[in-house]
């Protein structure tokens, strides 16, 4: 590709963005707040899901699927060999969503169940 001033502009900005979310502080409020959204996420499912109950079946088939799917992605080995304790950001982020849900989905389970 052609190296146009679009195309730097692009590289800079994103360059700079992930810099800015290197600061620990920052990418603990961002993995904060994607833990956050998987709770706010797994009310959402439970309450639509709870709605129509002629779903349910489907429902936890493809929560457990994109469970399942994002322990996959998230966990599976490096093919290059490498051990390093630090996984990209875009990853971490996925991961406590995905912990988030299934937090959402017990708390909700133990209300439905008092």
């Amino acid at each position: 590709m052609q190296n146009t001033r679009l195309n730097s502009l692009i590289s800079q900005l994103s360059g700079r963005f992930v810099g800015f979310l290197q600061n620990p502080w920052r990418r603990l409020s961002l993995l904060i707040i994607g833990l956050l959204s998987g709770n706010f996420l797994a009310t959402i499912v439970a309450t639509v899901a709870g709605q129509r109950s002629t779903l349910d079946v489907e429902i936890a088939l493809l929560l457990l699927l994109l469970v399942e799917l994002t322990s996959w992605i998230v966990y599976r080995g490096d093919p290059r060999g490498s051990t390093s304790p630090q996984r990209p950001l875009l990853l971490e982020t996925l991961n406590n969503v995905k912990i988030g849900l299934l937090y959402g989905l017990f708390v909700e389970a133990f209300k439905l169940g008092s």
